[in-house]
């Protein structure tokens, strides 16, 4: 007998009745049914899920990416701010996009009996399935897990690679590309189908992959350059790539406002220019609180079904 057989004759999800036996906080009529049905089905739960069971803890997991990037530092700060005022302290674990990093960190969170996980997967591949069977209730974070049963809350991505390009199309630039991140990674995929909208461009030759880092900006603005028909303007996915790209774009003398370029969240360093650059505004902190927020809510015993928040106030400015 497992919890998922509870769950299905409770009419619940497995993360809820996990949350019954590890003593986590739920509705009263939502115990009444899990009990009834672990009555029904004479199920007996773990030794190690009863020695869980009543210990509370005030701290939650942050577990984004790239520390370095200020895109995260400002979602940690909207996590941080949301928490702090609901009694709870945040531990930030960094995972350069490494998967395995990654599922340390949860296995820490686990070990530590940590409230909740907030989390901005890795990839799609992420795996979050043991923290749902401890009962541990685990948000994504700007990038969703598609799980139906875990909570999202994100940006419009699709929606800002299509007003990125339109307004490089609007400025009168002809052939827009895109660099885009891991293709792994769903937020570089709906950023780049958001660009395929607007400029409709058959085939690839003017989409690159990169890394969303520095150098993987560099590397995929030169290719995009060497082409017999370059580009006159791109759409570059993150901040961080797109100081890459700005890099080269200067080393060629073709820096905006000469060379189209617009990017998703600000770029991340002083000494860049930033004139003619259009920037698509990221929400960052208000994502971070919101995150933050429907996570707090979990633990308090919200049992609900999952849901996905899309903040859609994405908009293009540009920078003189």
């Amino acid at each position: 007998m497992t919890i998922y057989q509870v769950a299905a004759h409770a009419g619940v999800s497995a993360a809820t009745v996990s949350r019954v036996i590890n003593g986590n906080r739920v509705s009263p009529e939502t115990e009444r049914k899990v009990r009834a049905a672990m009555a029904e089905l004479s199920f007996t739960p773990s030794r190690a899920a009863r020695r869980l069971r009543g210990r509370d803890s005030e701290v939650i997991a942050l577990i984004i990416p790239d520390v370095e990037n200020p895109f995260f530092t400002a979602l940690a700060r909207g996590v941080e701010n949301r928490a702090r005022t609901g009694g709870y302290s945040v531990v930030l674990c960094n995972t350069d996009d490494d998967p395995e990093r990654e599922q340390t960190y949860m296995d820490i969170a686990l070990a530590e009996h940590m409230a909740g996980v907030l989390i901005a997967p890795a990839d799609g591949a992420s795996d979050v399935q043991k923290l749902i069977e401890h009962g541990v209730p685990v948000v994504a974070v700007d990038r969703s897990l598609h799980r139906p049963d875990v909570d999202a809350v994100t940006v419009d991505n699709r929606a800002g690679g299509r007003v990125a390009a339109e307004a490089l199309l609007a400025a009168g630039f002809s052939r827009v590309a895109c660099i885009t991140g891991p293709q792994s990674v769903e937020t570089a995929q709906l950023r780049m189908e958001g660009w395929r909208q607007a400029t409709a461009w058959p085939g690839d030759r003017l989409l690159r992959y990169a890394d969303y880092r520095v150098d993987g900006g560099r590397a995929a603005m030169r290719d995009l350059l060497a082409l017999h028909e370059p580009p006159d303007a791109v759409v570059v996915a993150n901040n961080l790539m797109a100081a890459g790209a700005l890099d080269v774009l200067r080393e060629r003398g073709l820096e905006p406002p000469r060379f189209g370029l617009a990017v998703f969240g600000d770029l991340p360093y002083a000494s860049l220019e930033r004139h003619g650059v259009r920037v698509v505004d990221l929400p960052a902190r208000n994502l971070g609180e919101a995150a933050a927020a429907l996570l707090l809510a979990r633990i308090a015993g919200d049992d609900g079904p999952a849901r996905t928040v899309i903040l859609r106030d994405t908009n293009t400015r540009e920078r003189w």
